[in-house]
């Protein structure tokens, strides 16, 4: 089915049980929300992530393993869940 999340290069079956727990049950939601905002969502739903969950979720956007992302894109990656966690920790 090309609606399966789990088809995507990087998720498994953990990582897409925390995306459906989320409301993400398609790739096009995951396009839709993105990586970073998925990523927090996923954090802040209480489940035990790592930073590599980031690096999955962004992979599996552009097609890439997590692994080959630069050690630069990976630092804007986190650049900005932490602009975006200090901006939700204001209201």
């Amino acid at each position: 089915m090309s609606n399966d999340l789990i088809g995507l290069k990087n998720l498994g079956k953990t990582s897409v049980q925390w995306l459906n727990a989320v409301g993400i049950k398609t790739p096009d939601q995951l396009r839709a929300n993105g990586s970073v905002a998925t990523y927090c969502k996923v954090r802040d739903r209480g489940f035990k992530v790592s930073k590599v969950l980031l690096y999955a979720l962004e992979g599996a956007l552009i097609n890439t393993h997590w692994n080959e992302l630069s050690s630069d894109y990976k630092t804007q990656l986190l650049r900005k869940v932490h602009h975006l966690s200090n901006h939700m920790n204001k209201f």
